[in-house]
Order: structure tokens, then C-alpha cells, then sequence
């Protein structure tokens, strides 16, 4: 009896080449191909059939899409963090659930291993297999693109067509693509080149590119609870409901489009395009209610953490100390960011529209240019005589040994 394996299976190009590669090395293997439902949408559509006819023993689908949205998602949210300015961590906040995933199933199944699709040039390598570590040390992991002679995308499709097999989209399609509730990642092709500009007319799944928005904006109100949004223009939603109807309405109005050059976890730089555009909306809307009732000092360090939670994210690090303790400290700061924040959606563009809280920290008697009963002008004068003391100091120094000097 041959080995065991659990195979992450998504029904692109690299699993649908792997299945057949795995048996053509050892015909005894038992493959048990596993598509964990992160919100791929339709395609996951006809997966168990396409992966049992070319090889596999048997395709497990779960759909986890509400607990990678409550557990991944507004966690990510919570804390703010986006990776180099631009990316909202979409591949990368996805894999740690996944690989969770694959190994509860591989430890179920009393499988030998675990093998995915990754190359050896990415990031996911790297998050799937640091999960894989932190769950089931023991567990083999195999990984094709590290093992064998196949060179590019263009080869994998020779391999199909020598076999038969139909590959899973046109060549002109070839993508790298992964999509989930939160985005689809563009890379490959023509995105190679960054001096090349996209097609976004070919190349976009989830929106319209902003030129092409509608001429009218269109407004939006979200309410958030402790920092999780619970309301969409004052109806309460599910969480994959709420996501869904935040994707249509950034999409129709080409929310969320970043074209990025990113550095890797293995040290090169890749090109890609996101879309992200209900989650660009929910980060924009989040902020916004964090501007009202979060103090000074919370908010300056909330930004420096979630530089260091992004990176944990990009990285794979989901399941270590650090991250859990920087999860906590998210946590304790949202214990006040409830309210609503109405937002202007324009031809990708969100334009903040007015934000309420019962926590909020704006006080009109002390903000106003009218002098109220909280703040007298005159109380200024201490205040910055005692604020600018360290300078007023180096200035008697410096006059000082200047006259010293002279």
C-alpha cells in the first residue's frame, strides 16, 4: 500500500497537473484532494468529479466561509494592518485556515502527508507549511514545484495535453489567480513586466475599472459593534451576506483595485494586481469610526503595531506567540469602536461621509471656535510655556556657549 496524502486542491492548473504527477511517481498512492471553501465562488463547482477522473481516490469541499470571516477577516480588520500601503493581505490572511484545515482532515484520514501547489519562488510555501509545523510536525509535506522538472505554466499545460487532460482555462487566462470572500490576486503574463500597464478590461473578475463606475455615487452607512460590522444601510446581516453585498456594491464602482509591486518573504520583488473591494470599504469605514473614538495615544501605537501584524500575516506567522499577543492588544482596543460611518462610494474613490458613536471622544464644547465652559484660551499660555521648555532650555544653552565662544 502506498502513501497516504492529503492534497490542498483547488482545481487550477498546479493541482489539476499535480494529481496525475503524484500517481504517475507511485500508482499506489492514495490521493485525498481537499478544496477548503474560502469563498472561491463557482469555482469550486464540479471539483469532486474533475478530481476523482483524473486520479484522486477521493475530493473532500468544506466550506468554511463564516468562521474565515470571523475568525480571520475582522480580526485583520480590527487591527488595521495592510501590508506595504497596499495590500489588504487577501491570499495571505486565507492560508492559515486552510492549512488548519488540510491538517485536521490529513490527521482524521491517518494520512503519511500533506502536499500543495506552491511554488518555490512564493510566499504560500512558506504560510502553509509554518501551519503545517505549528499543528502536525510529524506530517510529510511534499512539494511538486520543489521536486520536479516542470519549468512554467506553459509546460504544466503541455503535461495536461500530453495526458489528455483538459486544462482548467484557456491559455490567454493563465493567471495566477486565488480568490476568496475578501479578494481575487492577478499575477502572471503580461504582469510580469511593471512597466507594463493592465488590461484591466481583460483582466478584472470582482470590478469595473473606475472610469466605468456609474457617473452617480452611491452613499453607504456601516455599523460596527466592538469593531465588527453588523449592519449595511441599517439591515443586519450574516457575515458571508455582509461581504457579498460590500464585494457588488465597491465592485460596480471600481473600489479597490491596487496594482503592487511587493517584496516576498523569500527576498525577490512580484507584481500584482488586487481587488479587494468590500474590504477596502470595511477598512476605510473602520478607520473612520477609530478616528472618533479611539484616545491619541491608542491610535499613534495601534498604527505602529499593525505594521508588525501585517508582516506576521504576509509571512505565515498566524499561529505564534507574537501574533496572539498583538491580537490581544487589538481586541482591548475595540471595546469602545461601536457606531455607524457613512461613506461615498465614486468612481474608486470612498469619500467619508459622518460617523457617530456613543464612545465617541469629540466634544463640540471643547472643539468649537466658540469658547465654552470645558476649554479657556487663556489656559493655552501655561500649557505651551511648559510644552516648550526643552526648547526654550537649548535655546539659553546655545546662546550661551556662542557667546562663550565669541
Amino acid at each position: 500500500m502506498g502513501e497516504k496524502i492529503v492534497l490542498a486542491y483547488s482545481g487550477g492548473l498546479d493541482t489539476t497537473v499535480i494529481i496525475p504527477w503524484l500517481k504517475e511517481e507511485d500508482p499506489e498512492r492514495e490521493i485525498i484532494a481537499v478544496c477548503v471553501d474560502v469563498g472561491q465562488g463557482k469555482e469550486t463547482d464540479g471539483l469532486i468529479e474533475r478530481a476523482t477522473s483524473i486520479g484522486a481516490a477521493k475530493c473532500i469541499v468544506l466550506d468554511v466561509r463564516e468562521e474565515f470571516i470571523t475568525n480571520y477577516l475582522y480580526p485583520l480588520v480590527k487591527s488595521g494592518a495592510v501590508y506595504e500601503d497596499k495590500y489588504l493581505l487577501g491570499t495571505s490572511v486565507a492560508r492559515p485556515l486552510i492549512a488548519k484545515k488540510l491538517v485536521e482532515i490529513a490527521l482524521a484520514e491517518k494520512a503519511d502527508a500533506l502536499c500543495h501547489g506552491c511554488t518555490g519562488k512564493g510566499n504560500d510555501q512558506i504560510r502553509f507549511e509554518l501551519t503545517i509545523k505549528a499543528f502536525a510536525p510529524q506530517l510529510k509535506i511534499i512539494a511538486p514545484w520543489r521536486e520536479w522538472n516542470l519549468q512554467s505554466r506553459e509546460e504544466e499545460l503541455r503535461y495536461l495535453a500530453a495526458r489528455g487532460i483538459p486544462a482548467p482555462m484557456k491559455k490567454d487566462q493563465s493567471y495566477s489567480r486565488d480568490r476568496n470572500l475578501w479578494h481575487i490576486s492577478h499575477e502572471g503574463l503580461e504582469l510580469e513586466d511593471p512597466a507594463n500597464e493592465p488590461d484591466y478590461d481583460h483582466l478584472l473578475t470582482l470590478s469595473v475599472p473606475p472610469e466605468k463606475a456609474p457617473d452617480t455615487p452611491t452613499y453607504i452607512e456601516l455599523e460596527f459593534e466592538q469593531g465588527v460590522p453588523v449592519k449595511l444601510d441599517g439591515e443586519a446581516l450574516p457575515p458571508v451576506a455582509l461581504m457579498d453585498r460590500l464585494n457588488k456594491l465597491g465592485g460596480a464602482n471600481g473600489i479597490g483595485i491596487a496594482d503592487m509591486v511587493e517584496n516576498r518573504v523569500v527576498g525577490m520583488k512580484s507584481r500584482g494586481i488586487y481587488e479587494t473591494p468590500g474590504g477596502t470599504i470595511l477598512m476605510k469605514a473602520h478607520r473612520e469610526l477609530e478616528f472618533l473614538c479611539l484616545d491619541k495615544q491608542t491610535t499613534a501605537y495601534k498604527s505602529v503595531a499593525c505594521v508588525k501584524y501585517a508582516e506576521l500575516i504576509y509571512s505565515g506567522e498566524w499561529f505564534t506567540p507574537l501574533f496572539e499577543a498583538l491580537s490581544a492588544f487589538f481586541d482591548v482596543t475595540q471595546q469602545t469602536v461601536t457606531g455607524k460611518v457613512r461613506l461615498k462610494l465614486y468612481k474608486g474613490n470612498i469619500i467619508f461621509a459622518g460617523t457617530k458613536s456613543p464612545f465617541s471622544l469629540y466634544n463640540e464644547n471643547i472643539a468649537s471656535f466658540t469658547t465654552g465652559d470645558l476649554y479657556d484660551h487663556h489656559d493655552a499660555n501655561g500649557f505651551i510655556k511648559l510644552f516648550g521648555l526643552p526648547l526654550t532650555v537649548r535655546a539659553m544653552m546655545k546662546a550661551k556657549n556662542e557667546a562663550g565662544n565669541g
